[in-house]
C-alpha cells in the first residue's frame, strides 16, 4: 500500500466513524474509534478497497444494507473509495447501536449522572435510568434504522419516535429495554398506534391493524393494507412475538 492510498483509508475513517488509526496489521490499516468497540481493517488491492469486519451481527446487518456488494469471508470489496465510505459510514452507525453498546453506553451515563446528583435514594435513581435509558434507546434506533421511519421512510427526526416492541415496564433487563430489536422507530402516529397495540406486525413485517379501527379511520391515519417495514431481522422476531400477543388481546375486547 502506498501511502497516498493510506492517507484516503485514514481520511475516510475520520470522516465517517472511524477516527482513530491503530497499528497496522500487515497490509492492513486497522482503524477504530472512541465511541464504539467494532475495529475495521482496509487494504487496497489494485483496483479495490477491501473491508473486513469482525464476524457476527454486525456483518451480517451491512450485508443486508448492501445486498449488491460483493462479500466473501466477511471482507466487503468496494470497487470506488465512494462505496468504501457508505459501507464505513453504515458499519458506524451499526456499532452504536447494535447490542449491546447501547447497554454499555447507558450504564456509563448514568453513572456519570448520578456521580453528580446528590444521594436522593432509589426514587430518583429509577428516574434518572428511564430518561437516559429513553434517550440511548431513540439514539440506538436512529441509528439503526438510518434517521427514518422503518415503515414509511420519513426522515424528519422531529416526528419519529423510538417504539418497543415488549414494553419497558415489561421488560426483565436493562439488555432488553435497549436492544435495538425491540422496537422500530416510527413516525408520530404510527408510534400512537404501535404503542396502544391499535397496530402489529407479522413475522414478514407486514402491518396487522386492529378491527377496533374503522375503515374511516384507517383512511385518515393514512393506513392501508399494503404497509410493510422495510426489513426484518430473526432478532426481531421474538419482541415482535410478544407485541403481538398483546395486539390479539387488544384485538378480543369489546
Amino acid at each position: 500500500m502506498n501511502p497516498l492510498e493510506r492517507i484516503l483509508i485514514e481520511k475516510a475513517g475520520r470522516e465517517h466513524g472511524f477516527e482513530n488509526v491503530l497499528p497496522d496489521q500487515g497490509d492492513a490499516v486497522v482503524l477504530g474509534s472512541a465511541r464504539h468497540r467494532v475495529q475495521v481493517k482496509i487494504i487496497f488491492d489494485h483496483s479495490a478497497w477491501l473491508l473486513r469486519l469482525p464476524a457476527g451481527l454486525l456483518t451480517h446487518e451491512l450485508k443486508r444494507s448492501f445486498p449488491g456488494i460483493e462479500c466473501a469471508q466477511d471482507q466487503f470489496i468496494a470497487p470506488s473509495l465512494d462505496l468504501l465510505t457508505q459501507l464505513l459510514s453504515r458499519a458506524a452507525a451499526l456499532a452504536q447501536s447494535l447490542p449491546n453498546q447501547a447497554e454499555i453506553d447507558y450504564e456509563s451515563e448514568v453513572q456519570k449522572t448520578l456521580a453528580k446528583l446528590p444521594p436522593n435514594g432509589t426514587e430518583i435513581e429509577c428516574v434518572v435510568r428511564q430518561r437516559i435509558g429513553q434517550n440511548t434507546f431513540r439514539k440506538a434506533m436512529m441509528d439503526y434504522w438510518g434517521e427514518a421511519c422503518s415503515v414509511t421512510g420519513i426522515d424528519v427526526p422531529e416526528v419519529l419516535r423510538a417504539s418497543h416492541a415488549k414494553p419497558w415496564a415489561d421488560c426483565g433487563n436493562d439488555a432488553e429495554r435497549l436492544d435495538v430489536y425491540n422496537g422500530f422507530l416510527l413516525s408520530a402516529n404510527l408510534d400512537a398506534l404501535f404503542d396502544r397495540f391499535l397496530i402489529s406486525f407479522d413475522d414478514n413485517g407486514m402491518m396487522l391493524m386492529s378491527p377496533h379501527l374503522t375503515e374511516e379511520q384507517r383512511l385518515a391515519l393514512g393506513l392501508d393494507q399494503d404497509l410493510s417495514l422495510h426489513w426484518l431481522a430473526e432478532e426481531h422476531l421474538p419482541y415482535l412475538q410478544y407485541h403481538r400477543h398483546l395486539f390479539f388481546e387488544g384485538c378480543k375486547i369489546a
